[in-house]
Protein backbone atom coordinates (compact mmCIF):
# COMPACT_ATOMS: atom_id res chain seq x y z
CA UNK A 1 0.00 0.00 0.00
CA UNK A 2 1.55 3.14 -0.96
CA UNK A 3 0.49 6.60 0.44
CA UNK A 4 0.91 10.05 -0.95
CA UNK A 5 1.99 12.94 0.21
CA UNK A 6 -1.01 14.38 1.51
CA UNK A 7 -1.37 10.83 3.66
CA UNK A 8 1.91 11.22 5.22
CA UNK A 9 1.39 15.27 5.87
CA UNK A 10 -2.44 14.08 7.06
CA UNK A 11 -0.81 11.17 9.11
CA UNK A 12 2.04 13.36 11.15
CA UNK A 13 -0.44 16.26 11.75
CA UNK A 14 -3.23 13.56 13.69
CA UNK A 15 0.49 12.45 15.37
CA UNK A 16 1.32 15.75 16.72
CA UNK A 17 -2.05 16.64 17.65
CA UNK A 18 -2.43 13.54 19.82
CA UNK A 19 0.86 14.37 21.23
CA UNK A 20 -0.18 17.75 22.23
CA UNK A 21 -3.08 16.56 23.76
CA UNK A 22 -1.16 13.79 26.18
CA UNK A 23 0.80 16.13 27.15
CA UNK A 24 -1.77 18.70 28.09
CA UNK A 25 -3.18 15.71 29.54
CA UNK A 26 0.06 15.10 31.67
CA UNK A 27 -0.05 18.52 32.38
CA UNK A 28 -3.09 18.30 34.22
CA UNK A 29 -2.74 15.61 36.24
CA UNK A 30 0.84 17.31 37.55
CA UNK A 31 -0.96 20.71 38.12
CA UNK A 32 -3.23 18.74 40.53
CA UNK A 33 -0.74 16.72 42.22
CA UNK A 34 1.02 19.88 43.03
CA UNK A 35 -2.36 21.63 44.44
CA UNK A 36 -2.74 18.47 46.26
CA UNK A 37 0.84 19.13 47.65
CA UNK A 38 0.45 23.25 48.21
CA UNK A 39 -2.26 22.26 49.88
CA UNK A 40 -0.78 20.09 52.56
CA UNK A 41 1.93 22.35 52.87
CA UNK A 42 -0.29 24.89 53.68
CA UNK A 43 -1.84 22.72 56.35
CA UNK A 44 0.98 21.61 57.90
CA UNK A 45 2.68 25.92 58.20
CA UNK A 46 -0.93 26.73 59.75
CA UNK A 47 -0.25 23.88 62.27
CA UNK A 48 3.29 25.10 62.97
CA UNK A 49 2.23 28.83 63.33
CA UNK A 50 -0.27 28.03 66.08
CA UNK A 51 2.17 25.72 67.72
CA UNK A 52 4.75 29.16 67.42
CA UNK A 53 1.88 31.56 68.68
CA UNK A 54 1.41 29.14 71.67
CA UNK A 55 5.21 29.33 72.73
CA UNK A 56 5.00 32.57 72.37
CA UNK A 57 2.49 33.49 74.29
CA UNK A 58 3.72 30.99 76.95
CA UNK A 59 7.28 32.52 77.03
CA UNK A 60 5.55 35.89 77.68
CA UNK A 61 3.33 34.69 80.40
CA UNK A 62 7.24 33.82 82.13
CA UNK A 63 9.19 37.02 81.39
CA UNK A 64 5.93 38.90 83.49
Amino acid sequence: MVFGVQEITLAIIVGTLAAIVYSLRVLVLMERRIARIEGHIETVVNRVMKEELKIEKALKKRKR
